[in-house]
């Protein structure tokens, strides 16, 4: 089973003195920012923005680029031999391109086969969320949830699917309102065998 390690990252949790640092960083940079443009910091409003991003890009928004997901992703032996796909369908997800920060909103369809080991089917949001957490394009958001899947499952059988608009062509640019991204990955029997009914499965 050889995919992309895009994966395979071993992410240690920040430690207190390791976040403190970088929110701190983030927040001088968002208060130059924000100077740069002329903007009025000692306005109310304005006064605690420069720390209201940074909590939020650390803890919320880009909060996957510093958390370990491999401790939460218990599976569990596959006692009762269910061999039948497990599809989990209509996953709403937030990113943000890492070209213009701006978000991407979506939702997921999530599907794989099981051989000796399952999963929870809140593991397959999470590690849809723990990707989608960071500046992403949605083609390495789509094969890193499959290859997280596939690595904890030992299964090549595995399919996501994603479809989202992005607002960074809907607010800039070409400015195209409604227009959606569609990717995924067909991996194993989804590729040819499993395909037409997976398809149906998901209408």
């Amino acid at each position: 089973m050889m995919h992309s390690a895009a994966a395979n990252e071993k992410i240690k949790d920040l430690s207190t003195a390791a976040k403190s640092i970088k929110h701190k960083r983030i927040e001088n940079a968002v208060e130059e920012i924000l100077d740069a443009l002329g903007l009025d910091l000692s306005n109310d409003s304005l006064r605690e923005t420069p720390t209201r991003v940074a909590k939020m890009y650390l803890n919320e928004i880009f909060g996957g680029l510093n958390e370990d997901i491999s401790s939460v992703l218990k599976s569990f032996e596959n006692s009762y031999g269910y061999k039948g796909m497990v599809i989990e369908k209509d996953i709403p997800f937030q990113s943000h391109c890492e070209h213009h920060l701006l978000p991407i909103l979506g939702r997921a369809a999530i599907a794989y086969i099981p051989e000796d080991r399952v999963l929870g089917l809140s593991k397959l949001n999470r590690i849809l969320h723990h990707f989608a957490r960071r500046p992403q394009v949605q083609e390495r958001l789509t094969m890193q949830v499959a290859d997280m899947l596939s690595e904890t499952l030992q299964t090549d059988d595995v399919a996501v699917i994603l479809e989202a608009r992005h607002l960074c062509v809907e607010m800039r640019g070409v400015r195209d309102r409604g227009a959606e991204t569609s990717t995924m990955v067909l991996r194993g029997r989804f590729e040819k065998e499993l395909k037409e009914d997976f398809f149906r499965q998901l209408n």
